[in-house]
Protein backbone atom coordinates (compact mmCIF):
# COMPACT_ATOMS: atom_id res chain seq x y z
CA UNK A 1 0.00 0.00 0.00
CA UNK A 2 1.10 3.57 -0.67
CA UNK A 3 -0.44 7.00 -0.28
CA UNK A 4 -1.34 9.86 -2.62
CA UNK A 5 -1.23 13.36 -1.17
CA UNK A 6 -3.57 15.96 -2.66
CA UNK A 7 -3.27 19.64 -1.83
CA UNK A 8 -6.12 21.83 -3.06
CA UNK A 9 -5.82 25.62 -3.01
CA UNK A 10 -3.74 25.44 0.17
CA UNK A 11 -2.96 28.82 1.74
CA UNK A 12 -1.20 29.81 4.95
CA UNK A 13 -1.32 33.40 6.16
CA UNK A 14 0.48 34.64 9.27
CA UNK A 15 -1.02 37.66 10.99
CA UNK A 16 0.92 40.25 12.96
CA UNK A 17 0.24 43.67 14.39
CA UNK A 18 2.36 46.75 13.86
CA UNK A 19 2.09 49.93 15.93
CA UNK A 20 0.19 52.67 14.11
CA UNK A 21 -0.59 56.33 14.52
CA UNK A 22 1.64 59.10 15.73
CA UNK A 23 3.13 59.83 19.16
CA UNK A 24 2.81 56.21 20.21
CA UNK A 25 -0.95 56.55 20.77
CA UNK A 26 -2.21 54.88 17.61
CA UNK A 27 -3.88 51.50 17.68
CA UNK A 28 -2.02 48.47 16.40
CA UNK A 29 -2.58 47.81 12.72
CA UNK A 30 -2.88 44.26 11.35
CA UNK A 31 -0.37 43.08 8.78
CA UNK A 32 -0.38 39.84 6.86
CA UNK A 33 2.32 37.58 5.47
CA UNK A 34 1.21 34.96 2.97
CA UNK A 35 3.73 32.13 3.33
CA UNK A 36 1.87 29.64 1.09
CA UNK A 37 -0.36 31.05 -1.61
CA UNK A 38 -3.11 28.96 -3.24
CA UNK A 39 -1.05 25.80 -3.84
CA UNK A 40 -2.63 22.87 -5.67
CA UNK A 41 -0.49 19.73 -6.00
CA UNK A 42 -0.80 15.98 -6.34
CA UNK A 43 2.06 13.90 -4.92
CA UNK A 44 1.78 10.39 -6.28
CA UNK A 45 1.90 7.23 -4.21
CA UNK A 46 5.42 5.89 -3.78
CA UNK A 47 7.26 8.81 -5.34
CA UNK A 48 10.05 10.86 -3.79
CA UNK A 49 8.76 14.39 -4.31
CA UNK A 50 10.87 17.49 -3.67
CA UNK A 51 9.83 21.00 -2.66
CA UNK A 52 12.69 23.18 -3.90
CA UNK A 53 13.13 26.90 -3.58
CA UNK A 54 15.13 29.73 -2.00
CA UNK A 55 15.09 30.41 1.73
CA UNK A 56 11.84 31.95 2.91
CA UNK A 57 9.79 30.83 -0.12
CA UNK A 58 7.25 28.81 1.92
CA UNK A 59 8.40 25.24 1.28
CA UNK A 60 8.91 24.32 4.96
CA UNK A 61 5.55 25.90 5.85
CA UNK A 62 3.98 23.68 3.19
CA UNK A 63 5.67 20.59 4.63
CA UNK A 64 4.57 21.46 8.16
CA UNK A 65 0.96 21.76 7.01
CA UNK A 66 1.18 18.28 5.46
CA UNK A 67 2.58 17.03 8.79
CA UNK A 68 -0.16 18.76 10.78
CA UNK A 69 2.16 21.05 12.75
CA UNK A 70 0.48 24.10 11.16
CA UNK A 71 -3.18 24.58 10.31
CA UNK A 72 -3.92 26.00 6.84
CA UNK A 73 -5.70 29.33 6.57
CA UNK A 74 -7.71 27.77 3.75
CA UNK A 75 -7.63 24.80 1.40
CA UNK A 76 -7.66 21.01 1.72
CA UNK A 77 -5.11 18.27 2.44
CA UNK A 78 -6.22 14.78 1.44
CA UNK A 79 -4.46 11.41 1.86
CA UNK A 80 -5.53 8.56 -0.43
CA UNK A 81 -4.54 4.94 0.20
CA UNK A 82 -3.61 3.28 -3.10
CA UNK A 83 -3.48 -0.45 -3.79
CA UNK A 84 0.05 -0.99 -5.13
CA UNK A 85 -1.00 -3.95 -7.28
CA UNK A 86 -4.07 -2.47 -8.96
CA UNK A 87 -3.59 1.29 -8.56
CA UNK A 88 -7.12 1.55 -7.17
CA UNK A 89 -7.85 4.10 -4.43
CA UNK A 90 -9.05 2.13 -1.40
CA UNK A 91 -9.87 5.08 0.85
CA UNK A 92 -9.62 8.85 0.90
CA UNK A 93 -9.43 10.99 4.02
CA UNK A 94 -9.52 14.73 4.60
CA UNK A 95 -6.44 15.44 6.76
CA UNK A 96 -6.72 19.23 6.82
CA UNK A 97 -7.55 19.50 10.53
CA UNK A 98 -6.39 16.08 11.75
CA UNK A 99 -3.79 16.29 14.60
CA UNK A 100 -0.20 15.29 13.70
CA UNK A 101 -0.27 12.12 15.83
CA UNK A 102 -3.32 10.87 13.89
CA UNK A 103 -1.82 11.23 10.38
CA UNK A 104 0.68 8.36 10.51
CA UNK A 105 3.48 10.46 9.04
CA UNK A 106 7.17 10.10 9.82
CA UNK A 107 9.29 13.25 10.11
CA UNK A 108 13.05 13.65 9.67
CA UNK A 109 14.29 17.02 10.94
CA UNK A 110 17.31 19.09 9.96
CA UNK A 111 18.56 18.94 13.57
CA UNK A 112 18.10 15.12 13.92
CA UNK A 113 16.15 15.68 17.22
CA UNK A 114 17.52 12.54 18.90
CA UNK A 115 17.14 12.05 22.65
CA UNK A 116 20.70 12.32 24.06
CA UNK A 117 20.00 10.15 27.15
CA UNK A 118 18.66 7.23 25.08
CA UNK A 119 20.57 4.64 23.11
CA UNK A 120 20.18 4.40 19.35
CA UNK A 121 17.75 1.49 19.73
CA UNK A 122 15.71 3.37 22.35
CA UNK A 123 15.48 6.44 20.09
CA UNK A 124 14.22 4.33 17.21
CA UNK A 125 11.76 2.50 19.46
CA UNK A 126 10.24 5.70 20.85
CA UNK A 127 7.37 5.94 18.35
CA UNK A 128 6.55 2.25 18.80
CA UNK A 129 6.41 2.66 22.59
CA UNK A 130 3.97 5.55 22.17
CA UNK A 131 1.84 3.26 20.00
CA UNK A 132 2.07 0.51 22.66
CA UNK A 133 3.56 -2.08 20.28
CA UNK A 134 4.36 -5.27 22.21
CA UNK A 135 8.02 -5.76 23.17
CA UNK A 136 8.88 -8.64 20.84
CA UNK A 137 7.35 -6.92 17.79
CA UNK A 138 8.95 -3.61 18.80
CA UNK A 139 12.44 -5.12 19.07
CA UNK A 140 12.07 -6.90 15.73
CA UNK A 141 10.99 -3.73 13.93
CA UNK A 142 13.75 -1.65 15.54
CA UNK A 143 16.36 -4.16 14.37
CA UNK A 144 14.90 -4.16 10.84
CA UNK A 145 14.87 -0.35 10.68
CA UNK A 146 18.47 -0.06 11.90
CA UNK A 147 19.61 -2.71 9.43
CA UNK A 148 17.86 -0.81 6.61
CA UNK A 149 20.01 2.26 7.35
CA UNK A 150 23.13 0.16 8.07
CA UNK A 151 23.22 1.11 11.75
CA UNK A 152 22.44 -2.23 13.40
CA UNK A 153 25.87 -2.55 15.01
CA UNK A 154 25.44 0.81 16.76
CA UNK A 155 22.16 -0.02 18.52
CA UNK A 156 23.55 0.37 22.06
CA UNK A 157 25.48 3.59 21.47
CA UNK A 158 24.23 7.03 22.42
CA UNK A 159 23.82 9.86 19.88
CA UNK A 160 26.91 11.75 21.13
CA UNK A 161 29.01 8.71 20.20
CA UNK A 162 27.95 8.95 16.55
CA UNK A 163 29.01 11.13 13.62
CA UNK A 164 26.56 13.55 12.03
CA UNK A 165 25.89 11.15 9.17
CA UNK A 166 25.24 8.28 11.57
CA UNK A 167 22.85 10.42 13.63
CA UNK A 168 20.93 11.28 10.48
CA UNK A 169 20.60 7.59 9.63
CA UNK A 170 19.19 6.95 13.11
CA UNK A 171 16.69 9.79 12.64
CA UNK A 172 15.63 8.20 9.35
CA UNK A 173 15.24 4.77 10.99
CA UNK A 174 13.11 6.32 13.75
CA UNK A 175 10.80 7.83 11.13
CA UNK A 176 10.55 4.59 9.13
CA UNK A 177 10.05 2.15 12.02
CA UNK A 178 6.45 3.27 12.62
CA UNK A 179 5.65 2.31 9.00
CA UNK A 180 4.25 5.72 8.11
CA UNK A 181 1.96 6.39 5.19
CA UNK A 182 4.08 9.43 4.33
CA UNK A 183 7.72 10.29 5.09
CA UNK A 184 8.48 14.00 5.46
CA UNK A 185 12.08 15.25 5.32
CA UNK A 186 12.96 18.85 6.21
CA UNK A 187 16.43 19.63 4.79
CA UNK A 188 17.85 16.48 6.43
CA UNK A 189 21.35 16.81 4.95
CA UNK A 190 22.01 20.52 5.38
CA UNK A 191 24.10 20.08 8.57
CA UNK A 192 26.48 17.59 6.96
CA UNK A 193 29.69 18.21 5.04
CA UNK A 194 29.63 18.13 1.24
CA UNK A 195 31.14 14.64 0.84
CA UNK A 196 28.75 13.05 3.33
CA UNK A 197 25.75 14.79 1.75
CA UNK A 198 26.61 13.20 -1.59
CA UNK A 199 26.98 9.76 0.00
CA UNK A 200 23.65 9.96 1.84
CA UNK A 201 21.66 11.20 -1.17
CA UNK A 202 21.67 7.81 -2.84
CA UNK A 203 21.18 6.07 0.51
CA UNK A 204 18.01 8.02 1.36
CA UNK A 205 16.62 7.49 -2.13
CA UNK A 206 17.37 3.74 -1.93
CA UNK A 207 15.61 3.41 1.41
CA UNK A 208 12.55 5.38 0.30
CA UNK A 209 12.16 3.48 -2.97
CA UNK A 210 12.82 0.12 -1.31
CA UNK A 211 10.10 0.76 1.28
CA UNK A 212 7.63 2.01 -1.36
CA UNK A 213 6.77 4.94 0.86
CA UNK A 214 5.59 8.35 -0.39
CA UNK A 215 8.30 10.87 0.48
CA UNK A 216 8.13 14.67 0.56
CA UNK A 217 11.54 16.29 0.84
CA UNK A 218 12.26 19.99 1.39
CA UNK A 219 15.56 21.49 0.27
CA UNK A 220 17.15 24.61 -1.20
CA UNK A 221 19.99 22.53 -2.68
CA UNK A 222 19.44 22.20 -6.43
CA UNK A 223 21.87 19.30 -6.89
CA UNK A 224 20.20 17.38 -4.08
CA UNK A 225 16.83 17.72 -5.79
CA UNK A 226 18.10 16.99 -9.30
CA UNK A 227 19.97 13.85 -8.22
CA UNK A 228 17.32 12.33 -5.93
CA UNK A 229 13.80 13.33 -6.93
CA UNK A 230 11.19 11.59 -9.04
CA UNK A 231 9.52 14.99 -9.44
CA UNK A 232 10.24 18.48 -8.17
CA UNK A 233 8.00 21.46 -7.39
CA UNK A 234 9.80 24.79 -7.68
CA UNK A 235 8.45 27.18 -5.04
CA UNK A 236 8.85 30.96 -5.13
CA UNK A 237 7.12 33.54 -2.92
CA UNK A 238 4.68 30.97 -1.61
CA UNK A 239 3.58 29.72 -5.03
CA UNK A 240 4.45 26.60 -6.99
CA UNK A 241 5.80 27.96 -10.28
CA UNK A 242 6.68 24.69 -12.07
CA UNK A 243 6.41 20.96 -11.42
CA UNK A 244 8.09 18.11 -13.28
CA UNK A 245 10.88 15.54 -13.43
CA UNK A 246 14.35 16.99 -12.73
CA UNK A 247 15.62 16.71 -16.32
CA UNK A 248 12.49 18.40 -17.69
CA UNK A 249 12.81 21.35 -15.29
CA UNK A 250 16.48 21.78 -16.07
CA UNK A 251 16.16 21.55 -19.84
CA UNK A 252 12.73 23.18 -20.20
CA UNK A 253 12.31 25.84 -17.50
CA UNK A 254 9.07 27.78 -17.77
CA UNK A 255 10.51 31.11 -16.61
CA UNK A 256 13.81 32.92 -16.12
CA UNK A 257 13.48 32.38 -12.37
CA UNK A 258 13.39 28.57 -12.76
CA UNK A 259 16.21 28.60 -15.33
CA UNK A 260 18.43 30.69 -13.07
CA UNK A 261 17.56 28.91 -9.82
CA UNK A 262 18.29 25.41 -11.16
CA UNK A 263 21.81 26.21 -12.32
CA UNK A 264 23.99 28.60 -14.23
CA UNK A 265 22.58 30.03 -17.41
CA UNK A 266 23.12 32.90 -19.83
CA UNK A 267 20.26 35.26 -20.62
CA UNK A 268 20.31 36.98 -24.02
CA UNK A 269 17.57 39.56 -24.81
CA UNK A 270 15.52 38.65 -27.86
CA UNK A 271 12.46 39.51 -29.94
CA UNK A 272 10.17 37.19 -31.84
CA UNK A 273 10.79 36.60 -35.57
CA UNK A 274 8.83 33.50 -36.57
CA UNK A 275 7.68 30.04 -35.59
CA UNK A 276 9.62 27.21 -37.26
CA UNK A 277 7.76 24.00 -36.49
CA UNK A 278 8.56 23.09 -32.89
CA UNK A 279 11.28 25.75 -32.80
CA UNK A 280 11.09 29.52 -32.67
CA UNK A 281 13.39 32.04 -34.39
CA UNK A 282 14.36 35.19 -32.49
CA UNK A 283 16.56 38.20 -33.18
CA UNK A 284 19.20 38.99 -30.54
CA UNK A 285 22.14 41.43 -30.17
CA UNK A 286 24.41 38.65 -31.45
CA UNK A 287 22.26 37.78 -34.45
CA UNK A 288 19.41 35.44 -35.27
CA UNK A 289 19.03 32.36 -33.03
CA UNK A 290 16.67 29.40 -33.13
CA UNK A 291 15.49 27.78 -29.91
CA UNK A 292 12.66 25.95 -28.20
CA UNK A 293 9.77 27.84 -26.65
CA UNK A 294 8.78 26.94 -23.11
CA UNK A 295 5.73 29.21 -23.03
CA UNK A 296 2.24 28.34 -24.27
CA UNK A 297 2.16 31.34 -26.60
CA UNK A 298 4.87 33.71 -27.77
CA UNK A 299 4.46 36.41 -30.38
CA UNK A 300 5.90 39.76 -31.45
CA UNK A 301 4.30 41.54 -28.48
CA UNK A 302 6.16 39.44 -25.89
CA UNK A 303 9.47 40.61 -24.41
CA UNK A 304 11.79 37.61 -24.58
CA UNK A 305 15.08 36.23 -23.33
CA UNK A 306 17.03 33.20 -24.53
CA UNK A 307 18.32 30.90 -21.78
CA UNK A 308 21.53 29.09 -22.75
CA UNK A 309 23.31 26.79 -20.28
CA UNK A 310 27.13 27.18 -20.17
CA UNK A 311 27.67 23.47 -20.84
CA UNK A 312 25.40 23.56 -23.93
CA UNK A 313 27.74 25.83 -25.91
CA UNK A 314 30.05 24.02 -28.32
CA UNK A 315 33.43 25.58 -29.01
CA UNK A 316 35.05 25.69 -32.46
CA UNK A 317 32.59 23.14 -33.85
CA UNK A 318 30.46 25.29 -36.14
CA UNK A 319 27.68 23.27 -37.76
CA UNK A 320 25.57 26.07 -39.21
CA UNK A 321 23.12 26.19 -36.28
CA UNK A 322 23.13 29.15 -33.90
CA UNK A 323 26.65 30.21 -34.77
CA UNK A 324 28.25 32.85 -32.58
CA UNK A 325 31.68 34.41 -32.63
CA UNK A 326 33.63 35.81 -29.74
CA UNK A 327 36.83 36.35 -27.81
CA UNK A 328 37.80 34.71 -24.51
CA UNK A 329 38.05 37.45 -21.86
CA UNK A 330 38.75 35.28 -18.80
CA UNK A 331 39.28 31.62 -17.96
CA UNK A 332 38.68 30.01 -14.56
CA UNK A 333 40.12 26.56 -13.85
CA UNK A 334 37.50 24.24 -12.25
CA UNK A 335 39.30 20.90 -12.37
CA UNK A 336 37.86 18.78 -15.15
CA UNK A 337 36.38 21.88 -16.79
CA UNK A 338 37.12 25.56 -17.25
CA UNK A 339 34.62 28.42 -17.16
CA UNK A 340 35.21 30.88 -19.95
CA UNK A 341 33.85 34.42 -20.04
CA UNK A 342 33.48 35.19 -23.73
CA UNK A 343 32.57 38.53 -25.28
CA UNK A 344 30.41 37.99 -28.34
CA UNK A 345 30.96 39.81 -31.59
CA UNK A 346 28.32 42.34 -32.68
CA UNK A 347 26.69 42.40 -29.26
CA UNK A 348 27.85 45.73 -27.80
CA UNK A 349 29.66 43.94 -24.99
CA UNK A 350 27.40 40.91 -24.45
CA UNK A 351 29.37 38.37 -22.35
CA UNK A 352 28.36 34.76 -21.82
CA UNK A 353 29.72 31.99 -19.63
CA UNK A 354 30.84 28.74 -21.26
CA UNK A 355 31.85 25.51 -19.51
CA UNK A 356 34.54 23.77 -21.53
CA UNK A 357 36.06 20.33 -21.07
CA UNK A 358 39.82 20.61 -20.62
CA UNK A 359 40.16 17.28 -22.45
CA UNK A 360 38.81 18.91 -25.61
CA UNK A 361 41.79 20.12 -27.69
CA UNK A 362 39.48 22.70 -29.35
CA UNK A 363 38.23 24.11 -26.06
CA UNK A 364 39.92 27.48 -26.63
CA UNK A 365 40.73 28.24 -23.01
CA UNK A 366 43.46 30.86 -23.62
CA UNK A 367 42.57 34.43 -22.73
CA UNK A 368 42.45 36.57 -25.87
CA UNK A 369 41.74 33.62 -28.15
CA UNK A 370 39.03 34.05 -30.77
CA UNK A 371 36.44 31.28 -30.79
CA UNK A 372 33.53 30.12 -32.92
CA UNK A 373 30.56 28.93 -30.91
CA UNK A 374 27.40 27.00 -31.70
CA UNK A 375 24.45 25.53 -29.85
CA UNK A 376 21.72 23.05 -30.72
CA UNK A 377 18.23 24.64 -30.98
CA UNK A 378 16.98 22.12 -28.41
CA UNK A 379 19.46 23.58 -25.90
CA UNK A 380 18.24 27.18 -26.29
CA UNK A 381 15.05 27.97 -24.39
CA UNK A 382 13.06 31.07 -25.38
CA UNK A 383 11.25 32.55 -22.37
CA UNK A 384 9.07 35.55 -21.52
CA UNK A 385 11.50 38.14 -20.12
CA UNK A 386 9.80 38.91 -16.80
CA UNK A 387 11.82 37.44 -13.92
CA UNK A 388 9.20 37.82 -11.21
CA UNK A 389 6.77 34.89 -10.87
Amino acid sequence: MATNIRLERLTKQFDAFAAGGGGGKGAAKPSHTVAVDDVTLTINAGELFFLLGPSGCGKTTLLRMIAGFLEPTSGLITFERVNSATGAIEWSRDMTNVPPNKRNTGMVFQSYALWPHMTVAQNVAFGLNVRKVVAAERDRRVAEALDAVQMGQYAQRRPNQLSGGQQQRVALARALVIRPDVLLLDEPLSNLDAKLRIELRSEIRRICKQSGITGVYVTHDQKEALSMADRVAIVNRGRVVQVGPPDELYRRPSSPFVAEFLGETNFIPARFVEQQGRHIAVQTPIGRLVGTSAADSIDSSTNLVVSLRPEAVRINTSDGRNNMFGRVEASTYLGETAQLLTELAGSSGEVIRIRASLLNPRAGTSVGEKVTLSADPDDLVVLPAARVN
